[in-house]
């Protein structure tokens, strides 16, 4: 019998798997940077272009971090 019609393997094969390694390490990834936005309380001044604001500082890097997960989504999704 070949590897690919053993009776031991679950139907769908690795893509059957919930938990991934590359899953579990996006998580953990997240989970840091969450961390070190939510503990840069502080306000701080922006500037983007000509108007400037001042704003908590973990709200600069959550958008920054936002737009950057949309984009990676956007692009991965176009190479598909």
């Amino acid at each position: 019998m070949s590897p690919k019609t053993s009776e031991g393997r679950v139907k769908g094969g690795e893509k059957g798997r919930v938990m991934t390694p590359a899953r579990i390490s996006v998580l953990l990834l997240a989970v840091i940077a969450l961390i070190f936005i939510f503990e840069n309380t502080r306000a701080t001044k922006i500037r983007l272009l000509i108007p400037e604001v001042t704003m908590p500082l973990w709200m600069a890097l959550l958008g920054t971090a936002v737009i950057g997960a949309l984009c990676g989504w956007y692009f991965m999704r176009r190479r598909r």
